[in-house]
């Protein structure tokens, strides 16, 4: 009886850690196109999860890469939010089958389960991932050419990496919370602007700015960011949830990020 108990405890545990019910019940009520895409990466069937504007015209694509927990609701939400501004987001599940008999994030037990695997990942093999992605995004007829990056913690470590790896074939890199690349000599490979969005109570990473910022103006790129007075790490994410007040360091936060982000995705 009582290991009956644990394990029904340990399964309600395992879906309140994945389940973000604010989110799905967004992306239930959206008006918008999703789907599920898979292409071929690393010797294993890649899943992305993929939202499409309400637009007469072509748009931008974003890829959205996502926190150290996977390709969870809320970054599936965050995806569909910005199709509701007018961008393509495509969102790949990079831990998707890197793992004998899970398919997806949401197969993991837990998300302790979904952020291990996450950093059993070589940087080599993320990069190739999101190259795929790139070419798969830029074979989407809806879009208008335009392709940037957008991640989250490690994500954002990631999408600052990529930008050292993808060359031109993004115009831009939005750094949420994440940290640059520890080899001074990386950053002389980015060639498009690197924009940076950061919790003012978040002093792991924002430790490592000054590094990052004295390479891009060693090397002439540019690297412009915001650092947001009391928002903690993973800001956007706390910010979402309704239940927060409107006087929240992190709801705040989150407000200006989008406003900032939706102007710079609208400038590429």
């Amino acid at each position: 009886m009582k290991s009956a108990l644990l394990s029904i405890f340990a399964f309600l545990l395992s879906v309140s850690v994945f389940a973000q019910d604010y989110a799905i019940q967004q992306l239930e009520n959206s008006p918008r196109h999703h789907e599920w895409v898979t292409i071929e990466s690393n010797g294993r069937t890649l899943h992305n999860f993929v939202v499409y504007p309400e637009t007469s015209e072509p748009a931008p694509v974003v890829i959205v890469i996502h926190e150290n927990r996977g390709l969870n609701d809320w970054a599936r939400s965050f995806a569909d939010q910005l199709a509701g501004e007018g961008f393509i987001a495509v969102a790949p599940d990079l831990i998707s089958n890197t793992l004998e008999g899970v398919e997806k994030t949401g197969d993991f037990e837990t998300s302790d389960a979904a952020r291990q695997a996450i950093y059993n990942l070589g940087p080599d093999f993320v990069t190739a991932d999101l190259m795929n992605v790139l070419e798969y995004a830029k074979t989407i007829e809806a879009g208008n050419g335009s392709f940037a990056v957008a991640g989250f913690c490690w994500g954002g470590s990631q999408s600052f990496r990529f930008a050292t790896n993808a060359g031109d074939a993004i115009d831009a890199a939005m750094v949420f919370y994440g940290t640059g690349p520890d080899a001074e000599e990386a950053y002389s490979n980015i060639q498009v602007p690197v924009y940076g969005f950061y919790g003012g109570d978040d002093q792991r990473v924002n430790s490592t700015i000054v590094g990052s910022e004295n390479a891009m103006e060693k090397f002439g790129k540019t690297y412009q960011y915001e650092i947001y007075e009391g928002a903690g790490h993973a800001f956007m994410r706390r910010g979402d949830n309704p239940d927060a007040g409107s006087d929240d360091p992190n709801v705040i936060a989150r407000n200006k990020s989008w406003d900032r982000l939706v102007t710079l995705l609208n400038d590429l």
